[in-house]
């Protein structure tokens, strides 16, 4: 294995660069990878691209492997899928799933990977930490055989929850979004569509990923009485405004925030990150959630694709990034 790697590194908000960077060897309970495909998470990344995360949240917005620190110099991101070339020989040669950022070749401890199943492709196993989060709302929502059940946002976060959630029996699920070009991806993940004032209301849970004010109080307005939202955006900097004086309260309503750091309460005792992990792997058996990645470029081009990412001239869901 190489003993120098390249990675993407956000230099200042705005400007990233790929880097050299030396590899350690590789230790007992370790791994060396040779990354195949990464993914651009456009939602958290914009932001953090744009240099939004505020000071008061840099600890809770560390991924896993990052190096350097908020707002810059950074490497960060966190959907890589690499095959093992040192260390454990049962994983020799095996393609893997890890938390890790933008970089050609990386040492992990080999807790840190999960062999990506027979079955799914490693190029649709990029989606792994997205749809981690998806798994991790469905547990705080608990929705109900036969459940009304709405998803404002149709990104990468609100499409992926739909599609975990579009096999529920007897349940009906719409996906939200103000693009009528998301409604094929709704018809491929096997759910309905509608834009924000057309959609059903009287829903049991709504999910609301559109990270705006105006996602969040129509997702609210779709709630029946005693009904719950679960929180998935992430706003950054920006300040959120909702008409908590209208119905909220005589309607008994909840907004309830949902995030993958941590596993849900009454999953703690019963599941592990590790379980959480290998169940969205094993849900990207489904071809359906290809819908998803919207595009692909070459690790060379990072610097380049970036800002178009990050200021929507290159639309995307997931923006997958492939490796010589």
């Amino acid at each position: 294995m190489e003993r120098t790697a390249h990675a993407y590194w956000l230099r200042s908000p705005g400007a990233g660069e790929i880097q050299p960077v030396p590899l350690p060897a590789v230790g007992p309970g370790e791994v060396g990878i040779r990354t195949l495909y990464s993914a651009v998470s456009r939602g958290t990344e914009a932001l953090v691209f744009g240099g939004r995360v505020p000071p008061s949240q840099h600890k809770a917005m560390r991924a896993p492997f990052q190096d350097g620190e908020f707002p810059g110099p950074v490497k960060y991101g966190y959907l890589n899928v690499g095959v093992v070339e040192e260390g454990e020989p049962e994983l020799r040669g095996r393609p893997v799933f890890c938390l890790y950022p933008h970089q050609t070749r990386y040492v992990v401890p080999t807790s840190a990977v999960t062999p990506v199943p027979d079955g799914v492709p490693p190029e649709r196993a990029v989606l792994a930490g997205t749809l981690e989060t998806a798994v991790n709302a469905a547990w705080d929502a608990a929705p109900l055989v036969g459940d009304r059940i709405a998803v404002v946002g149709a990104g990468m976060v609100g499409c992926a929850v739909a599609g975990v959630l579009a096999t529920l029996p007897g349940a009906r699920v719409q996906l939200i979004d103000i693009d009528p070009s998301r409604a094929l991806i709704a018809d491929t993940l096997g759910v309905a569509f509608a834009n924000p004032p057309d959609a059903h209301g009287d829903c049991d849970v709504v999910f609301h990923a559109s990270g705006t004010s105006a996602g969040l109080r129509r997702s609210l307005e779709l709630l029946a009485a005693d009904g719950n939202v679960i929180e998935l955006s992430w706003y950054g900097d920006r300040e959120v405004t909702l008409p908590l004086g209208e119905a909220f309260h005589s309607r008994r309503l909840t907004i309830r925030g949902s995030q993958v750091g941590m596993l849900p309460q009454a999953q703690r005792g019963r599941r592990s990150f590790a379980d959480r992990m290998a169940l969205a792997l094993q849900l990207l058996a489904d071809p359906a959630f290809d819908a998803l990645i919207t595009g692909e470029s070459a690790f060379d081009d990072l610097p380049a694709i970036m800002p178009r990412l990050t200021d929507g001239t290159l639309p995307a869901l997931c923006h997958r990034i492939r490796y010589p």
